[in-house]
């Protein structure tokens, strides 16, 4: 379980010479009936692992489409403890890892030791909290660590290479790469800025490093891949899923973790 079960597949899928692919979704977007469904239709569709969103009032890092998907959730009545719940109800049937993305606020409000009780018996592998910086993570740390939970780091373009080498050097399960400076959202492009800055995270981390926000495609999934270890997808993900557009899922996760064909 925990940071095992992500070392385990992450490794088994890049040796199988994959892209990894990980798909975000917001917990209780259409309702948390739902939810089992999901996890099962990506993890068929072959992603290797899955991102989950708890919805918040207040999400520092998310754009227009994951902030309308957590007000859909918020309305529908999802909260952290219903979401590690219904996780619990069907914990011996994921075969993929699953990743919480929350914020600090919830994870306070429910209790740190408690939350980290939850996640065990809810089978949550890791969790990341992207409004916790690198010098206020000991609040959390410890707990994660303590139960084999991933504590996954985000890094950002604009910092420092001395922060990117020490946030990458604490990072466990994955490196969450930011690959635009803003909010979640899909972008047209990605520039030679950002496949310098993803190879200099490869230098220092001894964890697959992954690249999210703003990769809406299999052609931008493969470009960023081609300079680490695979990519995150939100925004494009949530929209597909909430317009019922499966298919459109299957083939983008499907094409984004194939390598594409080198020309000899």
């Amino acid at each position: 379980m925990g940071k095992n079960r992500i070392d385990s597949i992450f490794k088994s899928k890049l040796a199988a010479d994959e892209n990894l692919f990980v798909p975000y979704i917001m917990a209780g977007d259409g309702g948390l009936d739902k939810l089992k469904d999901r996890i099962h239709f990506l993890t068929d569709s072959g992603v290797s692992a899955i991102e989950l969103g708890i919805p918040f009032s207040d999400p520092v890092a998310d754009g227009p489409t994951i902030q309308a998907a957590g007000q859909r959730a918020l309305k529908a009545g999802t909260t952290l403890k219903g979401v590690l719940e219904v996780l619990a109800t069907f914990k011996e049937e994921r075969s993929v890892p699953i990743i919480l993305m929350t914020y600090v606020n919830p994870i306070f409000i429910y209790g740190i030791e408690e939350f980290t009780d939850a996640c065990v018996t809810s089978g949550v592998d890791g969790v990341i909290i992207p409004d916790l910086p690198m010098e206020e993570e000991d609040l959390v740390r410890d707990a994660l660590q303590k139960r084999e939970i991933a504590f996954i780091r985000l890094a950002a373009m604009t910092s420092p290479e001395e922060r990117m080498k020490e946030i990458a050097s604490r990072s466990e399960g994955f490196l969450y790469a930011v690959s635009v400076m803003g909010t979640t959202g899909a972008r047209k492009a990605h520039s030679e800025e950002v496949k310098s800055y993803l190879e200099t995270l490869k230098k220092h981390s001894p964890v697959p490093v992954l690249a999210g926000f703003g990769v809406s495609s299999v052609e931008q999934a493969h470009e960023l891949s081609a300079s680490c270890d695979g990519v995150i997808v939100g925004s494009k993900i949530v929209d597909l899923l909430h317009e019922s557009k499966d298919d459109e899922v299957r083939t983008l996760i499907e094409g984004s973790v194939k390598k594409e064909n080198v020309r000899l």
